[in-house]
């Protein structure tokens, strides 16, 4: 069967790729007095920057999966399993180049920074991830969506047995990956439970989309499980501990910021899903496809990658609340001009980083011999 492009998903990762822009300009450069938890702006900015990361792991796990089920159909599967793969490890290579402080390095002022983790490793392992439980569940559709919703439910309801999980006695360059003991700004766990829900819901629309009364159905879904889960999923959590004895649900309860953001995900998926024929506007839709580039565009002039030199060393937290805005607004429109009309797609972040891993590799062997 022939499935219709989701508009929806470009939408949806332009808002988040846009959200993600202006909330680390305005936490690395507002001035830390403007910084009142108390105070209302404040308050709501940082409720929404929170809800951009499940957002971007969520849409990002659905977009992978439903390209590779699509791909069966067209009989391309092993061509797309392959390339998940390989983009999985690119975007892991790229997540690493971006903290090398190439000129300290020169200098032979080695560290343990550039083994910090961020969100492009966290999602190019979850991509390899998905792989690996689409082959492990031999590419059956059905089995493969109970599959990760299970991970992703199980992921997120033992929160609390790796929430302050330190990884003692496993190497710096895997420990990164479970802690943020040492500096990582995502590790797998939770994070996964996000993509792994993003491959569930990829199920859904590969199996119905095309059923008359699937957009009414998806969208009223969206809401009634969205709002279930922000006002809901803690009294739940309540009960099963009462009729369980199971002290896990309870701390879960006591912090359960996942649940509640996937509910904010939810919502939000709703609301796009909803309003997508008003939200193909082709400029909405190449910020959506041009995600890889405006983050590498964007970590470099933000915190300097390569260079040293970037807009946190030059104005540091010394912003005021209106200048922060407007430099957050300017900031947004300079990094998609750069990525949309200067990097013309993706595969020239792909080339440039191939490139430097070559010379890399060419310079490590040099040095051995």
């Amino acid at each position: 069967m022939e499935l219709k492009r989701l508009y929806f998903i470009d939408a949806i990762r332009a808002f988040a790729i846009l959200m993600m822009l202006q909330g680390h300009f305005i936490d690395t450069l507002l001035a830390i007095e403007h910084r009142d938890i108390n105070n209302l702006a404040f308050k709501t900015w940082t409720y929404f920057r929170g809800i951009t990361a499940p957002v971007f792991f969520t849409i990002s796990g659905l977009i992978f999966t439903y390209l590779l089920i699509k791909a069966k159909e067209k009989g391309t599967l092993h061509y797309r399993m392959k390339k998940g793969i390989i983009r999985g490890l690119m975007l892991i290579g790229i997540g690493y180049a971006l903290r090398i402080p190439i000129f300290r390095w020169l200098t032979g002022s080695f560290g343990t920074y550039f083994m910090v983790i961020d969100v492009l490793q966290i999602i190019g392992l979850s991509l390899i991830l998905i792989v690996c439980v689409y082959t492990i569940c031999q590419k059956n559709t059905l089995l493969f969506s109970v599959t990760v919703f299970c991970l992703g439910t199980i992921i997120f309801l033992n929160e609390p047995l790796y929430r302050t999980f330190g990884a003692e006695g496993i190497p710096l360059l895997f420990a990164n990956y479970f802690t943020k003991v040492n500096g990582s700004v995502f590790t797998i766990l939770p994070w996964f439970g996000y993509m792994a829900y993003g491959a569930f819901i990829a199920t859904l629309f590969y199996g119905y989309l095309l059923h008359p009364r699937f957009k009414t159905a998806i969208v009223t879904g969206f809401f009634t499980v969205g709002l279930a889960l922000i006002y809901g999923s803690s009294s739940l959590l309540h009960w099963l501990t009462t009729i369980t004895n199971i002290t896990l649900f309870f701390e879960v309860a006591n912090y359960n910021y996942l649940f509640v953001r996937l509910g904010n995900v939810l919502i939000l998926f709703g609301v796009f899903y909803a309003l997508e024929s008003y939200l193909k506007h082709p400029v909405i839709l190449k910020i959506g496809q041009k995600t890889l580039s405006i983050y590498v565009v964007h970590f470099v002039l933000l915190y300097g990658s390569f260079t040293g030199m970037g807009l946190n060393r030059i104005l540091g937290k010394n912003l005021t609340p209106l200048e922060a805005i407007i430099g957050a607004l300017s900031f947004l429109v300079v990094v998609s001009l750069i990525s949309i009309y200067i990097i013309k797609a993706n595969t020239q972040v792909y080339g440039f980083f191939r490139q430097k891993a070559y010379v890399l590799k060419t310079l490590i062997k040099s040095l051995n011999n």
